[in-house]
């Protein structure tokens, strides 16, 4: 059933994102537009939130967003589609890196009763020196969750330990000033990723 939810509400998410290019790019909508693949309709991605960083320091999404990034909810104790994930985005990143974009990768928990800012930055070490893990009390992880239409839910017939989490899986490219401007699939590659946010910051200027 969970399962069931799961996939039913990560249908809605990545209809919803499909149509919000639009609104969010602003006036060179029309530049802007062309380097994405995205449907271009109406609606609304992003938003402020305050989170506790790595550094266990509280920051907003002002004080995260000050160059391009992109942007990956998930935990920790993902077995296999987090770190598979971010080391896809962390390989994108060495790709910008190499071309002289200067961009960075942001990882926020979904799991925040174990992804303590320590935890987090043991694991965004692993990916990339530039990775940023963010953490917070559940109520505030809540705030962006919901800001980036994401969908995350403990999983609660298995071991109150070692439990799993149902989550959405699409990557954010969230740009300053901007914000959200465009998304990614599981299957989008890094030199795709790469290519795709290579445009957006070109066409910005």
């Amino acid at each position: 059933m969970t399962r069931t939810v799961a996939i039913t509400s990560a249908i809605a998410i990545a209809a919803l994102l499909g149509g919000t290019l639009f609104l969010t790019l602003g006036s060179n909508s029309n530049d802007l537009a062309s380097c994405s693949q995205a449907a271009v309709a109406g609606g609304s991605i992003g938003g402020p939130f305050e989170l506790v960083s790595e550094d266990n320091v509280t920051v907003t999404d002002v004080d995260v967003f000050t160059k391009p990034t992109i942007l990956y909810f998930g935990y920790t104790f993902c077995p296999d589609v987090c770190p598979l994930d971010n080391m896809r985005n962390a390989d994108a990143q060495r790709i910008l890196d190499e071309k002289g974009y200067d961009v960075q990768t942001a990882f926020i928990t979904i799991d925040p009763e174990r992804d303590t800012p320590e935890v987090m930055k043991e694991f965004t070490s692993l990916f990339h020196d530039n990775m940023i893990g963010l953490t917070g009390t559940p109520e505030q992880v809540k705030v962006a969750s919901k800001a980036y239409k994401t969908y995350y839910q403990k999983q609660v017939d298995g071991d109150p330990e070692y439990y799993l989490m149902d989550h959405s899986t699409q990557t954010y490219f969230v740009m300053p000033d901007r914000g959200f401007v465009d998304f990614f699939k599981r299957d989008d590659s890094p030199e795709k990723m790469a290519e795709t946010v290579g445009c957006f910051i070109d066409a910005v200027g």
